[in-house]
């Protein structure tokens, strides 16, 4: 893990571990392009290193509010020929995937299932873990009600407030984030994008936005 070398990445400096406590020592992040990290994570080293566990207290943000991926406590190896692996370790329920939580199934489309929440949440201001998601009512299926007309229905009042005059570009953009958001998070995870999908996806959004 140490050998890993990204920018979105906070860098393991050490680690220590004894019979009842282990710990990672890591850069310090002062403020405490997270898919350019897992492409990374999922495709560009040798080894497949499954996050396991991401959420939005796992990024953190340096001085220069650039987002890394941080505490790789739980995380997973796996060769490159390897698809999947199983825990009895539990992540933080709301953002693990449905196959990590009902079979203990590790693989890479869980971590796009995680960012896919993550988009969610960001955009939304709400928690997959919100008081007003009972019954089959979800972050998920809350959103996906709004697609493709009624969004603005979902989305963090802050932002429609900030950008009243773009309210259509905005509206467009949003449109695109959740409807990628939302291949993130297929129930199959064969059915889920890969990380270089969706990196390449933002980068196609961002430059229809900043044109």
């Amino acid at each position: 893990m140490r050998n890993l070398r990204h920018r979105n990445l906070v860098k393991i400096i050490s680690g220590c571990s004894s019979l009842d406590f282990k710990a990672l020592v890591m850069d310090f992040m002062s403020n405490g392009n997270i898919a350019s990290a897992l492409e990374y994570l999922h495709h560009g080293s040798s080894i497949h290193v499954v996050h396991s566990d991401l959420k939005p207290a796992n990024v953190l943000l340096d001085e220069n509010m650039v987002a890394h991926v941080s505490d790789f406590g739980i995380a997973k190896l796996m060769d490159k020929g390897q698809s999947k692996t199983h825990t009895d370790t539990l992540a933080t329920i709301g953002y693990l995937a449905p196959e990590y939580g009902s079979s203990g199934i590790v693989s890479v489309k869980g971590d796009v299932y995680s960012y896919g929440i993550m988009l969610m949440e960001i955009f939304t201001g709400k928690k997959p873990t919100d008081d007003m998601f009972v019954a089959e009512l979800n972050l998920i299926t809350w959103i996906s009600g709004s697609l493709p007309n009624s969004i603005i229905k979902v989305l963090d009042s802050n932002l429609v407030q900030q950008n009243g005059e773009q309210i259509d570009d905005l509206l467009t953009c949003m449109s695109s984030i959740f409807a990628l958001a939302m291949n993130c998070c297929k129930d199959s995870p064969e059915a889920r994008m890969n990380m270089v999908d969706v990196t390449a996806s933002l980068i196609k959004i961002k430059t229809s936005v900043l044109g």
